[in-house]
């Protein structure tokens, strides 16, 4: 299995880091793709950490649009910090996660849109694929990645918590559709139908951890080992063996990051 989406490189994992990664191996995961925020350089320290102690690991570095408004005086600003961290960064993999977020509106909308209008012309420009983040801005995140990405952009749209038309949207876009914890809660009915149908090659599972831990883990810090119940969750939804769906998730996270 591989984690597709994960935040080991947060404050929340500092204490038992090494205990974290432990468990994740001990639980089966392949690898993880740790997400970072570009130009944290407080993150950019426990990654190190994270890659020393789990050499597999590979990162995805972007500016999440709740911090797109601090490069609201110049949006390219966002994609040249992307540029220069990802040049530094060798197990770099992908532009993310960026996209648009309406429902806090932490930045202003149109400066969310310019900074990821910018850093997905950078992924389509270095050929790395994208982390999408989007929060009731379906329509304009789907806009801009038709109108930057011109059909060359590849990637996935993470947490996914949308409907089943999102989803179509996305795969016709060629992106993947990861799924977290919020899968396995009782009350996301129309998430399981939604993506019921998504074709499984597509797929991609994640544990955004530290946060939205699956049951019977709900309530507590979240981490890697517990990957292993979101692809139970989906093999149950989908009348296969859990073993099937984490290696052909893993198929599909090699494919898609080249890690």
């Amino acid at each position: 299995m591989i984690d597709s989406h994960c935040h080991l490189a947060d404050e929340a994992f500092s204490a038992d880091l090494p205990a974290v990664v432990a468990r994740a191996r001990e639980a089966g995961l392949e690898r993880a793709l740790v997400v970072l925020a570009a130009g944290d350089d407080k993150e950019a320290r426990q990654a190190a950490r994270v890659e020393a102690l789990w050499p597999e690991v590979r990162f995805a570095i972007g500016v999440h649009p709740h911090a797109a408004h601090e490069f609201a005086d110049d949006p390219a600003r966002a994609a040249r910090a992307v540029r220069e961290q990802l040049a530094t960064t060798p197990s770099a993999r992908a532009v993310g996660e960026i996209g648009l977020d309406y429902h806090y509106d932490v930045s202003p909308r149109e400066v969310q849109q310019r900074v990821f209008r910018a850093q997905v012309g950078l992924a389509r420009e270095l050929d790395l694929p994208v982390v999408i983040h989007t929060r009731e801005a379906d329509a304009d995140t789907l806009a801009i990645l038709r109108e930057e990405g011109g059909g060359r952009v590849r990637g996935v749209l993470h947490c996914f918590t949308g409907t089943a038309a999102l989803a179509h949207a996305g795969i016709e876009l060629g992106l993947h559709i990861s799924l977290a914890g919020i899968v396995t809660f009782p009350k996301a009915i129309a998430l399981r139908e939604a993506i019921a149908q998504v074709p499984l090659d597509r797929l991609l599972v994640e544990t955004d951890s530290p946060f939205l831990a699956p049951v019977p883990h709900r309530g507590s810090r979240n981490e890697p080992a517990h990957l292993a119940r979101i692809v139970g969750a989906i093999a149950a939804l989908r009348g296969l063996a859990a073993a099937e769906v984490g290696a052909q998730t893993t198929a599909n996270f090699r494919a898609l990051f080249r890690p």
